[in-house]
């Protein structure tokens, strides 16, 4: 076998390898390294991707189809044709879909909302009925609720703040609110909250509609009746399962009754399109909204109540359905017990193109040429295992339901976890532990952008500066360093990352294939292939990008991790938590001190002191200290290890497999068993998405959400069990240390 790799690389190896330096290669194989990616790049194919794409959206492919689940059977069949080891998990979850639903605005001008979607000649699987799912949201409460409405703006928390100072309550009623400005999920979860008996979502034109280009099939925007379906599950207490909090969904497994779970949404939940939600936001009556608030409808935005009535109908069936995903692995020639995990989801909530097939066929072709470069001899150090995840949509499911099942195995031997989902033209996009941050962007200069022929960093760089401020721009003028985004929740990394602290990474393009198909039917290859992607270009570059920093991972001589760039990264989280506070605090004073001025000028009028608001309470000085010592002598290891790891090539080779199952399962310190402030699920101390933004993160979460909801007790506690955790996770940077003594 050693022969035949030797033979490989002399037939590719090129000059211009040789000064060429990886991060966590020694130089001899290093060039090596960069020989068998030139060879991984010639092979990959655009066509077999729109191949793929064919036969995989020629249905709806939910989960429970039956197309969902021939898809998940042709992909093992292809994954074992490559030459893996392929299996398909099945796993048992609930799973609603409608079973009655209408929406009716009453009185004198009565409308009933259409709630389907018209099929367009142009577009050849949108007239397929089969199995197709209706518009909806999953996880909605069944209800049969007749209510004034009240508009919500996009139905976040600082929304029903604006409502209560123009004195409008949403007690007893029903809300309407535009989608975006959050995750879904948290527009029914605050209305119920604030006393709502029902909620409804809508695709505003200014969104993704007319207002913002030429709808469907003219353009690629979202047409009049688009609806957006999707799950609004409190994905934030936990994702997976809702009847299997924390275990594996199995057929067998003992599950919590219906009424038990607190997952599910209180109230009923119904998307609808911009033509469905015109009647009804004309029937509002009351002040006009602010700026901020208003859409692209043809109308004047007011806040209600309205003067007639709207009745709600929904009843689901709560099925429990089975899920197929598929698992494909290729054992490494030297550590297979040592994982490198891909994946991306396959199911769609109807043709699901753009999201996730797009992806899903990108990370198929990544798997192919790696299996017929295997087949020449080139096989990868560690084992690789390529994931299809099923059931992402309605709540991670697949994905999360086989995290649990397996979380012990996968702590043990995943190195890392590379997570992809929609594709399109643009811009790379990457997020994840920034133990990650400096080899992607070693992994990012060396992909080529297919439409400038730079690399994909030197592009992004571009974009960053061009969309810079003036005092931003003088900053990162000529630093073409690619700072990664913080995760918070939304695709299939969350249960690895924050539930069991494997790092992970989530990748993308994406920036010039913007529309409005996001969810519809018309998410389907004709739309796709004319608007997202053409040609697969982009998606050829996801499989390089993804591709690459696989094989480095799986062939790295020490794995390329940066717990000084991580280190660094929870330095700047701390000090925008204190300049938060800080600023909370600036706030509360002077809002105190212009109260106090106007019950003095009051005083003598007893009568207007019912209209003064009341005094807010004092900030308290939080003691960070903890914290600030913890990173303190962190910074100092993290920094010393840096420098020791560029002598790693000093090690044998029991002490290298040591070190490297150090780096490997560091992260997993920053976790806490209990888990987070009425969420245990979520485990990280560093990254979890908001319970009221949804996929939007909240970084070091538990202090920092302590402080916005102004619980100073729990945000001084949550200091003290991050101060410590911080000491854990610098123990093992120590024993890493150590295996240079």
């Amino acid at each position: 076998m050693r022969l035949l790799h030797i033979c490989l690389f002399l037939t590719v190896f090129h000059p211009s390898f040789a000064q060429q330096k990886i991060t966590g290669f020694f130089q001899q194989n290093a060039q090596r390294q960069l020989a068998f990616e030139k060879q991984f790049d010639s092979l990959l194919s655009t066509s077999n991707q729109d191949e793929w794409m064919k036969f995989l959206t020629a249905g709806p492919h939910h989960i429970g189809s039956a197309k969902g689940k021939a898809n998940a059977a042709y992909k093992a069949t292809l994954f074992r044709q490559w030459g893996y080891e392929t299996e398909l998990a099945e796993y048992h979850v609930l799973f609603p879909t409608p079973k009655f639903r209408s929406l009716e605005l009453l009185g004198d001008k009565p409308y009933k909302a259409r709630l389907e979607e018209p099929v367009m000649a142009e577009d050849k699987t949108s007239g397929i009925k089969s199995e197709q799912l209706p518009t909806y949201n999953a996880y909605s409460a069944d209800g049969d609720v007749t209510a004034e409405l009240v508009f919500v703006n996009r139905g976040i928390p600082a929304d029903y703040e604006e409502l209560e100072r123009m004195g409008i309550s949403v007690k007893g009623k029903i809300v309407i609110a535009k989608y975006g400005g959050s995750w879904r999920g948290i527009k029914p979860k605050v209305a119920a909250e604030h006393g709502a008996i029902g909620c409804i979502i809508y695709s505003d034109p200014s969104d993704d509609g007319y207002v913002a280009g030429d709808v469907y099939p003219k353009g690629p925007y979202r047409p009049g009746q688009g609806v957006q379906r999707g799950s609004v599950m409190d994905m934030p207490v936990y994702p997976g399962d809702p009847t299997t909090p924390g275990y594996g969904s199995t057929e067998n497994a003992k599950r919590l009754g219906r009424e038990e779970v607190t997952t599910i949404m209180k109230i009923p939940v119904l998307p609808i399109s911009y033509e469905d939600a015109l009647p009804l936001l004309q029937s509002l009556k009351g002040p006009v909204v602010p700026d901020g608030w208003k859409g692209g409808l043809p109308i004047t935005y007011h806040a209600g109540p309205s003067t007639s009535k709207v009745r709600l109908h929904l009843e689901f069936n709560w099925d429990i359905k089975p899920l197929y995903n598929v698992i494909a692995k290729m054992k490494g020639s030297h550590f297979p017990d040592q994982w490198v995990i891909r994946g991306n989801h396959h199911d769609g909530w109807n043709m699901g193109a753009a999201d996730p097939i797009s992806g899903m066929v990108a990370e198929m072709e990544e798997a192919r040429v790696i299996g017929a470069l295997a087949k020449k001899g080139f096989l990868p150090k560690r084992t690789l295992v390529f994931c299809a995840w099923d059931g992402e949509e309605p709540a991670l499911l697949g994905s999360t339901e086989w995290v649990e099942d397996h979380a012990a195995e996968l702590q043990k031997k995943t190195v890392a976890y590379l997570n992809s989902d929609g594709n399109s033209r643009g811009f790379l996009g990457i997020g994840g532990s920034h133990a990650l941050e400096n080899f992607f962007n070693e992994v990012a200069a060396d992909v080529q952008d297919p439409q400038t022929g730079v690399s994909v960093l030197e592009r992004k760089y571009a974009k960053t500066l061009a969309s810079a401020d003036r005092s931003t721009k003088a900053k990162i003028l000529g630093n073409r360093y690619m700072k990664i985004s913080a995760l918070g929740a939304g695709s299939d990394y969350s249960p690895f990352f924050q539930h069991l602290g494997i790092p992970s990474a989530n990748i993308g393009f994406g920036g010039e294939g913007s529309g409005g198909e996001y969810h519809s039917i018309y998410d389907s290859h004709d739309h796709f292939t004319r608007f997202k992607d053409p040609g697969y270009h982009y998606g050829t570059a996801l499989a390089k990008t993804a591709g690459r920093a696989m094989l480095r991972l799986a062939n790295a001589d020490v794995l390329p991790f940066d717990y000084n760039t991580l280190t660094g990264t929870i330095t700047e989280y701390l000090t925008d938590l204190k300049a938060m506070l800080e600023q909370l605090r600036s706030d509360a004073e002077m809002e105190n001190k212009l109260i106090n001025d106007k019950v003095y000028q009051l005083a003598a009028d007893p009568q207007l002191k019912f209209a003064l608001p009341k005094t807010k309470l004092s900030v308290p000085y939080l003691e960070f200290s903890p914290v600030e010592n913890a990173i303190a002598v962190l910074k100092k290891d993290t920094e010393a290890l840096k420098k020791r790891l560029s002598g790693a090539d000093q090690l044998d080779a029991v002490q290298l497999d040591k070190l490297n199952a150090i780096l490997y399962q560091a992260e997993q310190k920053l976790l806490y068993e209990k888990g987070l402030p009425r969420r245990p699920w979520y485990k990280h101390q560093i990254y979890a998405p908001g319970f009221y933004t949804g996929y939007g993160v909240k970084t070091l979460p538990g202090i920092r959400e302590g402080i916005e909801e102004g619980n100073w007790s729990e945000a001084q506690e949550r200091i003290r069990i991050l101060a410590s955790t911080l000491a854990d996770f610098d123990s093992t940077i120590k024993a890493a240390l150590a295996m240079f003594n």
